[in-house]
């Protein structure tokens, strides 16, 4: 993995898919295995917060159209 995050939702989702297939062929020496473990770690905490503030956003504009048909 290069040491820019992703800035996407879906290229981070990808790296995360790449990593998890490297440790699950599971012939990593343990040092390369923790560090793609902390990337993973990195890029799924980055994928759950770009979620959540999708998830925000669609809340917001969920709110704000219910709000104009009110009269």
């Amino acid at each position: 993995m290069t040491e820019t995050q992703p800035t996407s939702y879906e290229d981070a989702f990808k790296s995360l898919q790449e990593i998890i297939s490297k440790l699950e062929n599971g012939e990593l020496a343990l040092e390369e295995a923790l560090k793609l473990y902390e990337d993973g770690k990195k890029l799924s905490d980055q994928c759950a917060s770009l979620l959540e503030k999708a998830q925000l956003r669609v809340s917001t504009l969920g709110a704000d159209e219910n709000e104009d048909i009110q009269f």
